[in-house]
């Protein structure tokens, strides 16, 4: 089989995806944007519809293609446009980790509780932006790779960290090697700062919380405690103003919904 994804296939693709393709068995030959790879079982390349690109499929080819939110990867790791039609061959531990988990994620569709289904949808974003940036750091380093990893770099730091009450900036740029103002300056594309995504972190972490109904003994101050705020009347005004809603009023509403489900 043969696919072309022309010109007119791009003008009404959806501009907030980008497909992350794992060959489960057989052979597959891709081109986009001048670059071209052949995939064999366990390989893994990103493709973005955005992009003509022309694929040649073997006999019997099995395709896994993965829609991954455009604008999540680009947050961690830049802009992706030299990072499309690259050949990630699982052969290092973090690649292999990738495509193994991949293959998982089909069996999983329609098991896992919301809550489950969106953190480890955000653990395979991770591992697929760290693959993303080792292969193009491995074959030619150019400034979007470089500013991919100081973004790994930063996040790593951050969630390794969260539970740390006296995480700050400059303790976050010591331990990524860079300064904190290069920090900042990778960030800002994203309307970001090391301190803002800190904040963003934690409280991801605590609606997460607060939503899992393993946790529903815990207190909202547990939470927001064990997740490094240590001032319940700045948490709750940071929450509310990311989430629309108190945390208490966050925490009884998913209580509720639970129940009626």
């Amino acid at each position: 089989m043969e696919v072309s994804h022309t010109a007119h296939h791009v003008a009404h693709a959806r501009a907030d995806d980008l497909f992350v393709c794992r060959q489960v068995i057989g052979a597959l030959f891709l081109e986009q944007d001048t670059r071209d790879v052949v995939l064999e079982a366990g390989d893994l390349t990103l493709l973005d519809p955005l992009l003509p690109y022309e694929g040649r499929f073997s006999l019997d080819s099995k395709l896994l293609v993965l829609k991954v939110p455009r604008r999540e990867l680009e947050a961690r790791v830049g802009k992706t446009r030299e990072m499309v039609a690259r050949l990630i061959k699982p052969v290092r531990m973090e690649d292999s980790l990738t495509s193994s988990l991949l293959a998982m994620l089909p069996s999983f569709t329609g098991k896992m509780g919301a809550i489950s289904e969106e953190m480890v949808g955000n653990h395979a974003l991770d591992l697929i932006a760290v693959s993303l940036a080792k292969t193009v750091e491995g074959g030619r380093p150019r400034v979007s790779s470089a500013k991919a990893f100081v973004l790994l770099n930063i996040r790593a730091v951050i969630e390794a960290r969260l539970t740390d009450p006296a995480l700050d900036a400059q303790t976050v740029a010591d331990a990524a090697g860079i300064s904190v103002r290069y920090a900042n300056a990778a960030l800002a594309d994203d309307e970001m700062s090391i301190m803002r995504l800190i904040q963003a972190r934690r409280l991801a972490r605590c609606r997460y919380a607060l939503e899992d109904p393993n946790q529903a003994q815990r207190t909202v101050g547990e939470i927001a405690y064990g997740w490094g705020f240590s001032d319940m009347t700045h948490f709750g005004r940071r929450f509310k103003k990311a989430y629309g809603i108190l945390p208490s009023d966050y925490q009884m509403l998913a209580r509720r919904t639970r129940r009626r489900s």
